[in-house]
């Protein structure tokens, strides 16, 4: 019997996928117990814990056909405020577009990298990192999509490389990061380890997985490359004064963006806002006028409606399991038996039950809440540092945001990019396997040298 090759598997279109994740949810909530852990507010982390050895059975709440849809608006609504960024981005990098700036810093850029094009590769992987590593930055990637997307089309790679060099690098960035405070800084805050405990072996980790992932895509690159247009266009390459001014717009944008989401706890209200800001300031200095201004500011909502439509529709998924009171019982069925199995296969085992977890929960700060309670006092009766449940966690879940369809930051840059989920999978898949075998590699070693 032959088995099918995952390049021959067709994938739906990601409307199709979601929606049919949508359907098996509500399916789910007819079939599994409903169950829910007992939550107490935890002073330190500001959020409600799961409470360990509390899980008890609850009424029955199965989601029928009309409440399935009803779902769908809902999750819109609860993302709304990643939705309105995405649309208010969109609708001022169409601005920007517009007035031509973007493509005279291409073109500059280009004629500057002719013959070095491929230190694209690990320059952007290693700022796009570093940006997982410090933020878990992913929706925030969005407004860089544009710019991406000019320079990858110009040098001869294809779309699917901007989705790589971006945010597939802030994933593999924030899945190893030492210091990111959604992931691993929350995690360890629940379990009561110190903060920043452990940094220099997961530094170590962290650059070993950013070199696997770049020579990746690399080999990726190497093989899709066309051949690059290096023609010298005078009129975009010579800046005008109009132009370095939305440069310049732009650079302060980023600069704020920055330090709003470091310093000032901004959330993406505060982003969308900068953005929309940023697009009337980019549409009065490059001549769009207020009428041109406003129907750039239409034509990039319009650009950007599918990609609102997934992340509406990927956490549909989650308000289903959560209505359907099934989200507690999922967890507390993978976690229990795999506890009873022999120390280093519980531990992989765990590994491999947080990236299936974080399909019904792809939120990583939202699965620490979950399952670190849990784990915690799980890693005291195993005899086990907390250290290596931490580790389990943010390999697992981390890692699984790169192919998990209810990844709405994912899902959006694929969208904007124009690239079929199935094309993505297919590379993103790869990655995921080579990267989490590091991880249990990594999981091996912090056990044997009681990290």
């Amino acid at each position: 019997m032959k088995l099918t090759s995952i390049k021959n598997i067709k994938f739906p279109e990601p409307l199709v996928l979601l929606m049919g994740c949508i359907v098996l949810a509500a399916i789910a909530t007819y079939l599994v117990p409903a169950g829910a852990f007992d939550r107490v507010l935890d002073s330190v982390s500001g959020r409600e814990l799961a409470v360990a050895g509390s899980f008890h059975n609850v009424a029955t709440n199965s989601i029928g056909f009309f409440d399935m849809l009803v779902a769908i608006p809902k999750g819109m609504q609860q993302a709304g405020d990643v939705i309105f960024f995405v649309f208010l981005v969109g609708g001022a990098f169409f601005v920007i577009n517009k007035t031509g700036a973007l493509n005279a810093l291409v073109e500059y850029v280009v004629e500057k990298l002719e013959g070095k094009e491929m230190l694209v590769i690990p320059t952007c992987i290693i700022l796009f990192a570093t940006l997982g590593v410090i933020q878990n930055f992913q929706e925030e990637i969005i407004p860089l999509v544009p710019v991406l997307l000019l320079l990858c089309r110009r040098l001869g790679f294809n779309n699917l490389t901007a989705v790589a060099l971006s945010i597939g690098a802030a994933v593999v960035g924030a899945a190893f990061s030492p210091i990111n405070p959604f992931q691993v800084g929350i995690a360890q805050k629940i379990a009561n380890v110190e903060l920043l405990s452990g940094a220099a072996f997961r530094t170590v980790i962290l650059v070993i997985a950013v070199f696997i992932y770049t020579w990746m895509v690399y080999r990726y690159t190497k093989k899709t490359k066309k051949q690059p247009q290096f023609e010298k266009n005078e009129e975009t390459i010579n800046f005008s004064m109009a132009h370095k001014g939305i440069l310049g717009v732009l650079l302060l944008t980023f600069v704020f963006l920055v330090l709003g989401v470091s310093k000032w706890s901004w959330d993406f209200e505060q982003m969308a806002a900068l953005f929309f800001l940023s697009g009337i300031i980019a549409g009065i200095i490059g001549g769009l006028g207020t009428s041109g201004t406003v129907r750039s500011f239409i034509e990039g909502f319009k650009d950007m409606a599918y990609a609102g439509l997934l992340i509406g529709f990927a956490r549909a998924i989650f308000v289903v399991l959560e209505e359907g009171k099934i989200v507690d019982s999922l967890v507390n069925g993978m976690f229990t038996p795999i506890s009873q199995l022999p120390t280093q296969v519980s531990l992989f085992g765990i590994t491999a039950m947080q990236s299936i977890i974080h399909f019904p929960v792809p939120s990583v700060s939202g699965q620490a809440v979950l399952t670190m309670p849990l784990l915690t006092p799980l890693a005291d009766l195993m005899g086990i540092s907390r250290q290596l449940m931490i580790l389990c966690y943010q390999y697992g879940a981390g890692l699984a945001e790169l192919i998990v369809p209810t990844n709405g930051a994912i899902m959006a840059i694929l969208a904007a990019c124009k690239v079929p989920f199935g094309q993505w999978i297919r590379f993103a898949i790869k990655v995921y396997g080579i990267l989490i075998i590091l991880g249990l590699i990594a999981i091996y070693v912090a056990q044997s040298i009681d990290l």
